[in-house]
């Protein structure tokens, strides 16, 4: 991404795609790092060692945004199970937290204060992720860390999030999408799938050659492979193993 000047990015859903190596995911992990996103993973983005090329990124631009955005979330599809770890942790550290306190605070009224406001917080934490965090699917997993932290007029970069996903939990992952723009959101995307891809009314920036331009959906390469693949797979097997 060496060629990089001003980029603008209007539209309430902008994909960055390209082959591997191309540079989109730094893109994707320096403009969040810019815009001070928070990482949903077991890390916070500012201590990340993985994310240190993307800070280092982001220190060579300058960012503005028009319009505050309530929430500014960073996710990896990668690191949602870090995440629900985290939070596994913190609800069995607040269990813990209630045992203590319920044995050493004298009385009764300061005694249930602490150990309410205590179990107050790890009930919060079970109503927003479920008793048992780590217990779903991937996908699922993912799915419902997004219901639950994509916020109305929130700014969110999420790095290939069909990852964890089946087709259909792809398609579910784009409704879900569609129902957060209506509420004010804006996304930039960094992925490979097709079917993510033809989110309705979305920019598509192909990154090659250091930098980036706009490409219809039709146009990509990866969707005029998966078409060929789904028409004939026989001969583009053939084709590519010979």
């Amino acid at each position: 991404m060496h060629d990089l000047g001003e980029i603008v990015f209007s539209a309430a859903v902008t994909f960055l795609v390209g082959e591997n190596g191309s540079g989109k995911s730094t893109l994707l992990e320096g403009m969040a790092a810019g815009m001070g996103a928070v990482a949903a993973g077991q890390r916070d983005l500012a201590r990340d060692p993985t994310l240190m090329a993307a800070r280092e990124f982001a220190a060579g631009f300058r960012f503005v945004r028009r319009r505050h955005a309530r929430s500014r979330m960073f996710l990896r599809a990668e690191d949602v199970f870090g995440f629900t770890q985290r939070v596994g942790a913190d609800m069995e550290g607040l269990s813990q937290d209630a045992v203590e306190l319920a044995a050493s605070v004298r009385g009764d009224y300061g005694r249930r204060l602490a150990v309410g406001a205590v179990s107050g917080q790890r009930s919060a934490l079970v109503r927003y992720y479920g008793a048992d965090p780590d217990g779903r699917s991937h996908g699922e997993t993912f799915l419902a860390v997004l219901r639950r932290r994509l916020v109305p007029n929130g700014l969110y970069f999420l790095d290939e999030p069909e990852a964890p996903l089946s087709p259909t939990r792809v398609l579910a992952l784009m409704a879900l999408i569609a129902d957060r723009v209506a509420a004010g959101c804006q996304f930039v995307i960094a992925t490979h799938s097709p079917i993510l891809l033809a989110q309705p009314d979305a920019v598509i920036l192909l990154a090659e050659a250091g930098g980036l331009r706009a490409v219809a959906w039709n146009d990509l390469e990866h969707v005029r492979v998966t078409r060929a693949f789904l028409a004939d797979p026989a001969a583009m097997l053939h084709k590519v193993l010979g």
